[in-house]
């Protein structure tokens, strides 16, 4: 049976409540989330010698959550990642969204999901957050009501489970984006993280990070983690798509995807510390993020300032800019389909 326990944190400008919930095994392992954004704040489980480490990038105090551009550990939509120019077309209209991140519409908008408060209520064993998009909010069509269901193990493995509905066709990609730094957080960077995944191409962007439409191999390149390698290994190379995104900030689509069949999607180790990580998910790629920006997001938990590549980003999701590329998975979301979408991360040493 996992413990819960909630507290209120205090109140918004709104003066809607800011609640916190601790989800604790029977190892003592735990995972703690917040009503902002439905985001993970803390991943505590055991090192190689036994000792728990929080694994999870957070902020000190809970009204750094409202509006953190680094969005850490939150459910980010109503589509993550990019979108070209703030445009597309759905059922033959033409809709405008706001651009946020250059020319382009990034993770929602301004004020998507992940920076809005979400309803939250504990069921039985499980932390479920809820949030209602009106349409028309950040220019989206359709009133789209979503769940972030947390599922915490006795085997120290978290399930986050979203779901959506739609009264109109709209489009949606939901993905966590916790950023993990396995040493524990404020343990320096990870660039001695070793990650392995199950991609044989990557998607190259164009400069302003919107994909070409092309899958491109990753064999010869500095994308090529299908073998474990250190993430510091290639990251400064000389490589054009690095350097657009300053570090690893792109999307590796997944081998052998079937809509609704879990999959393998990466492995990240730290050696120091022991502990394992492996991402599983229902969703057709992830991006691998490594914080490139994260200087000057807000203080950690432990009272310092984030700093560049603190930790890493492992978002499941659909490709960017699916809905403005035919050959992409589908984006689309029509009146009464349900969405439903799964991604575990299982936690263990070696």
């Amino acid at each position: 049976m996992i413990d819960i326990s909630q507290e209120v944190l205090g109140f918004t400008a709104l003066d809607e409540a800011v609640v916190l919930y601790t989800m604790t095994n029977a190892s003592g392992a735990s995972v703690k989330l917040i009503n902002i954004g439905a985001a993970i704040v803390s991943i505590s489980v055991p090192d190689k010698n036994g000792v728990n480490r929080d694994v999870a990038l957070g902020f000190r105090m809970f009204d750094t959550y409202i509006g953190d551009g680094a969005a850490l550990g939150k459910s980010v939509g109503r589509f993550a990642n990019r979108i070209a120019n703030g445009k597309f077309s759905l059922e033959g209209v033409d809709y405008t969204l706001a651009t946020n991140n250059g020319p382009n519409h990034l993770h929602g908008g301004p004020t998507g999901f992940h920076n809005r408060v979400w309803v939250s209520r504990v069921e039985t064993d499980r932390v479920v957050f809820s949030y209602t998009s009106v349409n028309g909010e950040e220019g989206y069509p359709g009133e789209i009501g979503v769940e972030a269901v947390y599922d915490w193990s006795e085997d120290n493995e978290l399930e986050v489970t979203y779901f959506a509905g739609s009264d109109a066709t709209t489009i949606v990609n939901l993905t966590n984006h916790n950023y993990f730094n396995l040493n524990g957080e404020g343990a320096g960077d990870i660039h001695n993280h070793t990650l392995k995944l199950y991609a044989e191409n990557y998607l190259p962007t164009d400069a302003s990070q919107i994909p070409t439409g092309v899958l491109a191999p990753v064999a010869g390149t500095p994308m090529d983690f299908r073998a474990a390698k250190e993430i510091g290994k290639d990251i400064n190379a000389d490589f054009e798509p690095l350097k657009i995104g300053h570090g690893y900030d792109h999307c590796w689509p997944l081998d052998g995807y079937s809509k609704g069949v879990m999959r393998l999607a990466a492995e990240l180790y730290s050696a120091d510390s022991g502990i394992h990580l492996a991402v599983s998910t229902t969703q057709p790629a992830v991006q691998i993020y490594t914080g490139n920006w994260l200087a000057g997001c807000g203080e950690s938990k432990n009272g310092s300032e984030h700093k560049n590549r603190a930790g890493v980003a492992i978002e499941c999701q659909n490709f960017p800019d699916a809905p403005n590329k035919p050959n992409f998975p589908s984006a689309v979301l029509k009146k009464d389909e349900v969405y439903e979408e799964h991604i575990i991360f299982k936690f263990s040493t070696k």
